[in-house]
């Protein structure tokens, strides 16, 4: 059901700790934090569940400090009108420092060495013979001159394929989706493989970084590593279900796959051979916390302040230059004549229009239009309601 809001003093609530250097991107003379209220106009969460949730009809934004959101119903968000946001490459680097220590500590046995280690204490003066005698079981391998095999070239894998031919490594590239800002950033040293099988075949350690979707459930299972190298390396740091863990038990079992490096630990998981289990912390910096709270935090303070959207998920990427005139702001349905509708409800009330834009994802759209007169108070009576009550207006809302 279609709904009206006109904007007043904004509240956000979080749902999680949200970094302190966040926070205060909401300036206190317009944005209220109050993580008790019941009906805000956004929520910025990060790992928090949020499928069970009830969304008051004030909520217009959800930001996840962070670049997965299985945790939102981001279907349920939509269909409601709620931008959905994340933090795409905020946490970059932490993710991508964390693939290349992985990737030099397992092709060196240093998990296995350590803890072997670990065995000796009580040894007492033995320990150095005891370490030399030893030693000879962790001999690892190095990556110079090996081929890394990178899967999605976003904002992560670009780094890691860009730090990993530093490292003096072969790296081939798989992302059909590559979008024009991550193909001017990555160097042109990084070979394109044109099918994933292209990839599997010709690469000794292979990196993940896509989401999870229909198409990419259980990527890695017995027909695709019937096709890698033996001692194959694989590293996720994406999502655990990329993986299919039967078919990787068996790979690890035979030596098809040398060693499955995983940021997503579970029973299943945990007990295999020649796996490193990490508890989740592909991410886990101060540093990456603070920039997915402040990138949340201004994409969100942006949007209700301008209605400017950027890094959504579920609506289209849309920015008008705010010049402080009124703004009307509507998400619809992606039908025909819509726009012409809204334009013919201003035209009723004598309107003129300053400025519009008006742009299109799936089954959904968003327009926004200046409106060049000058009005006093927050909106001409009736005008949102009429907009409002357009077959196909999901919400309408003043700024």
């Amino acid at each position: 059901m279609s709904s009206v809001i006109v904007d007043k003093v904004k509240t956000i609530k979080t749902l999680n700790n949200i970094a302190e250097s966040g926070l205060n991107v909401f300036n206190k003379d317009a944005f209220t934090i109050d993580n008790d209220s019941e009906n805000p106009d956004a929520i910025v969460v990060r790992s928090f569940n949020m499928h069970s949730l009830e969304f008051g009809d004030n909520l217009k934004a959800i930001a996840r400090a962070g670049a997965g959101v299985n945790n939102i119903p981001v279907d349920k968000c939509t269909e409601q009108g709620i931008v959905v946001f994340n933090t795409p490459g905020a946490n970059a680097n932490a993710v991508k420092e964390m693939v290349l220590t992985t990737l030099m500590a397992s092709s060196r046995n240093l998990f296995a060495g350590v803890a072997w280690t670990k065995t000796l204490e009580g040894e007492g003066d033995q320990i150095p013979k005891l370490v030399e005698a030893g030693k000879k079981a962790f001999v690892g391998k190095e990556i110079k001159g090996k081929t890394l095999g990178v899967i999605g070239l976003g904002a992560i894998g670009a780094l890691v394929a860009n730090d990993a031919l530093d490292l003096e490594m072969d790296v081939i590239g798989f992302d059909p989706f590559i979008s024009v800002d991550t193909a001017w950033n990555l160097s042109r040293n990084v070979q394109r493989a044109m099918t994933l099988e292209q990839l599997f075949a010709n690469s000794d350690y292979i990196t993940v970084h896509v989401p999870l979707t229909d198409d990419t459930r259980g990527m890695f299972n017995k027909e695709t590593f019937s096709i890698m190298k033996p001692d194959v390396h694989i590293l996720n740091f994406s999502r655990g279900e990329l993986v299919n863990e039967t078919d990787m038990a068996v790979a690890l079992e035979s030596g098809k796959v040398g060693c499955y490096i995983t940021d997503f630990p579970n029973e299943n998981v945990i007990g295999m051979k020649n796996t490193v289990s990490i508890p989740h912390l592909g991410a886990s910096t101060r540093e990456s916390e603070e920039n997915c709270a402040i990138m949340a935090a201004r994409q969100v303070k942006e949007f209700l302040e301008t209605g400017n959207i950027k890094n959504s998920v579920n609506f289209p990427n849309t920015s008008l230059p705010y010049t402080g005139k009124r703004r009307v702001a509507a998400f619809h349905q992606n039908v025909p004549n819509m726009v012409g509708q809204i334009t013919q409800a201003l035209s009723s009330y004598h309107l003129n229009i300053a400025d519009m834009v008006n742009r299109s994802r799936g089954e959904y759209a968003y327009t926004m239009i200046d409106i060049d007169n000058k009005i006093n108070g927050d909106v001409i009576p009736g005008l949102l309601e009429k907009i409002c009550n357009i077959d196909g207006i999901v919400t309408v809302r003043v700024i």
